[in-house]
Parts: structure tokens; C-alpha cells; sequence
């Protein structure tokens, strides 16, 4: 680690003890790709909470919902000796970047107000690299939900499913109503997320042997290969035309009530709530059947790059504002996510946050939140590509569930 308290011994000679120090004229400069119209109302509570505060923002947006793009930009401008003050960032990503010596320290903020008892056990290893606070975590997106039509949901009965075999009964029940079951779009990243949250239905230990340890005999088991044919079986609820679907308008067939459900992470919400749908009337938000009581998670987070001396107090200010719990709540109520700390009222959010968060807390205690495959969190990007790829094949037909099983090993050791 290359001179990692750098940036906390300047901060400590620059802020005197506070990290409200920051004085007007300063500034940070932000890369994300947070460009669509829900993402860019939620960073302006962040920006007009530092303007408020004395700091200017100067926005430096990226288009591309992956942040492929983001990366790209990033390296240049690091390369060139400017990093940004902080740049939206995921999982890996940024423990890549703290191997290379690039990322300042936090932990003068994040000692003062107590982070390491707030945010969540597994967030922190995204956050934290060689014991030292790197990054500050906005949010926490969880994937393992499903999202149903309450017409269609009470038109089948109103039970929502809690196993496996009540969510078939749920989706032939739908198919007799006319709609299409099951709102997918055919890319690679959605059908891994599905397939993380039936893998995740098969137990806790299941999913943390294969998708975090990368178990070769638990990858290559009875159970993955029924898990696959699950899969099989979910595809036949899939309707014709749902290749190269963005996941937003398979969103939409729920919301207007020509599908039953969609299985996608909790910014699927913001599409719902966007549409002025109410939780609970107008649809309902469940855990994948048989996964309630365990989390799948993703996290945006702000890594804050090594600056100049005289950039670092304002720096220090953006990661406390991004911590303070009354920006995590303004922020995750317009975002769809939850808080990155459990200490955070659920006042503000309706009642699919606050099960969100009540989730969240209950994971964290019991360790059973997981960072999910599907997103980028249990693994480095070679890995889950690899899975991806197996996945897609075996969904799409191109593999039988005993040879995706036989690929999953395969595929998994070769990109270690």
C-alpha cells in the first residue's frame, strides 16, 4: 500500500478537528453515472447538502449504467495525474484501485463518527482496504426481490408465494388470466439475477459455497443442476419477444398489468413509484420465494482519491455528508435503496422500504447478507462473466442443465 496516510495526516493538520471546517470556495469534483432521471434527483440532495455547507460541485456525469464508461474516464484523468475528489464506484472496482495506491483515507471521519458500528459488516469490505476506511457507501441495493401486480396477485388468490411450488402455481395462475407471468428482459446480468436468487432459495451455505467461495464440488453438484433446471422452468413463463429487453420496461409490463412479476433488484421500485403505483395497493414487493431472512446485496459508494492538501477538507466534508443518517434517508427514499447504516429512522420510506431495512438489519445481525454474484459483489468481474455466460447459454437452451453444471466448474477455475 503506496503512502495510504497520505491524505488522513493532511486532513488531520486541515481540519482542527472537525470535518465541518470546510470553508466556501472549495470544491469537489464528482465522475458518476448516476444521468437517468430518478438517479439525478437523488445526487442533487447530495450536492445541494455540500453547496449549503460552503462546497461547490463541479459534475463530471458519465452516461452508462454500468459505469464501464465512468472507468474509462477515470483512468485517464489518473493517469494524467488529476483524479477526481471522488468517484461513484462498485464493489471490486474499488478495492482494485486502493491496491494501486490510488485512494486517499477516510479514517479520520469515519473514526470520529463511528462508522465501523453503523454500516454493515459486509458493506465494509468494499469500503475498507488493509484496515483503513477508502470510501464512503451511499446506499445498499438489494437484488433478491420479486415484484407482482396486486390486481393479478388477487385475481390468483392474493397469497404471495413463499416456496418454490407456489410460485409455479402463481405463474400458471397468471398464464390462465391472460398476461404473461413472467416480465424479463433477455440480457445477460438479468438472467443472473434471477439465477442468484434461486440459487440463494436453495440455503444460505449453498449460495456462500458456490458464489463466494467458488466451491468446484458445490458448483458442480446435484443441487446446481437443479437449480439450473429451475431456470428451464422459469423460461417457459417468459414471453416471446423478451430478448434485449431493458430491465425498466419489463418493469413496465408489471405496471401495466400485462405481467404477473418481475424478478429484479430494488431500483425496480423507483419505476413503479414513478408511475404513481402504491406499495400495497397497486404492488406488492416480496423476498424470492424461500430466500426471506437473507439479503443479496450491491452498494454504490463513493471512493475519495488521493488530492492535493488544500482539497482534502472539503473531500472529508462529502464523506460525512454522504454518512450523516439524514442524507442517507433523503437520499435512499428518492434512490429506491436503503440506508448504508443501520442506525437510519425508516420514517421516510413506504412499506417496501422499511421491510428493506428491516431486512437489512436482520441479515446483518445473522450473517446472512451476502454480496450478490448477479452484481458484482462476490466475486471480481472475470468470475462473474464467466457465470454470466453459462447462465445466458443454459437459459436460452443452448446448454442442458447437467452440461451447464459441467461449464459452471469449468468456466469458474479458468477465470480465477
Amino acid at each position: 500500500m503506496r503512502k495510504l496516510m497520505t491524505s488522513v495526516a493532511a486532513a488531520a493538520l486541515l481540519m482542527t478537528g472537525a470535518v465541518t471546517m470546510a470553508h466556501a470556495g472549495e470544491s469537489v469534483e464528482v465522475l458518476h453515472w448516476w444521468t437517468s432521471g430518478g438517479e439525478a434527483t437523488a445526487l442533487e440532495v447530495l450536492k445541494k447538502d455540500l453547496e449549503s455547507k460552503g462546497i461547490s460541485w463541479v459534475d463530471m456525469p458519465v452516461a452508462g449504467g454500468g459505469g464501464s464508461e465512468a472507468m474509462t474516464v477515470l483512468r485517464a484523468r489518473v493517469t494524467g495525474g488529476n483524479p477526481p475528489t471522488a468517484v461513484q464506484m462498485l464493489g471490486f472496482d474499488i478495492l482494485d484501485w486502493a491496491k494501486e495506491g490510488s485512494l486517499g483515507n477516510l479514517d479520520a471521519v469515519a473514526n470520529k463518527e463511528g462508522w465501523d458500528k453503523v454500516v454493515p459488516t459486509a458493506l465494509q469490505k468494499f469500503s475498507k482496504y488493509d484496515g483503513h476506511w477508502i470510501a464512503a457507501p451511499v446506499n445498499v441495493h438489494s437484488t433478491n426481490w420479486v415484484w407482482i401486480n396486486k390486481e393479478a396477485l388477487d385475481k390468483a388468490g392474493g397469497k404471495v408465494p413463499a416456496n418454490w411450488d407456489e410460485l409455479i402455481a402463481l405463474l400458471d395462475n397468471f398464464k390462465k388470466q391472460g398476461i404473461t407471468p413472467i416480465a424479463h428482459g433477455g440480457q445477460p446480468w438479468q438472467d443472473a439475477t434471477i439465477f442468484d436468487a434461486v440459487v440463494l432459495s436453495f440455503g444460505n451455505d449453498f449460495y456462500k459455497k458456490a458464489f463466494i467461495d467458488l466451491d468446484p464440488d458445490t458448483l458442480g453438484s446435484p443441487k446446481m443442476k437443479e437449480a439450473f433446471d429451475r431456470m428451464t422452468k422459469l423460461r417457459s413463463y417468459v414471453d416471446d419477444n423478451f430478448s434485449g429487453r431493458d430491465w425498466n420496461l419489463a418493469s413496465g409490463m408489471v405496471i401495466e398489468g400485462k405481467a404477473g412479476l418481475q424478478f429484479m433488484g430494488d431500483w425496480a421500485k423507483g419505476e413503479f413509484l414513478k408511475a404513481k403505483k402504491v406499495p400495497g395497493k397497486d404492488f406488492v414487493c416480496i423476498r424470492f420465494p424461500g430466500t426471506q431472512g437473507s439479503v443479496t446485496f450491491n452498494s454504490d459508494q463513493f471512493a475519495m482519491f488521493k488530492v492535493s492538501a488544500d482539497k482534502v477538507p472539503a473531500q472529508m466534508q462529502m464523506a460525512s455528508s454522504i454518512e450523516s443518517p439524514t442524507f442517507q434517508s433523503a437520499f435512499n427514499v428518492v434512490k429506491g435503496s436503503v440506508p448504508a447504516r443501520t442506525d437510519v429512522p425508516d420514517t421516510a420510506f413506504d412499506d417496501c422500504g422499511k421491510k428493506a431495512i428491516k431486512d437489512l438489519a436482520e441479515a446483518n445481525k445473522n450473517g446472512t447478507l451476502f454480496g450478490s454474484m448477479a452484481h458484482g459483489h462476490a466475486n471480481p468481474a472475470a468470475v462473474k462473466n464467466a457465470i454470466y455466460d453459462v447462465v445466458t447459454r443454459e437459459f436460452n437452451g443452448d446448454l442442458s442443465s447437467d452440461d451447464a453444471v459441467k461449464e459452471l466448474v469449468s468456466a469458474v477455475a479458468a477465470a480465477k
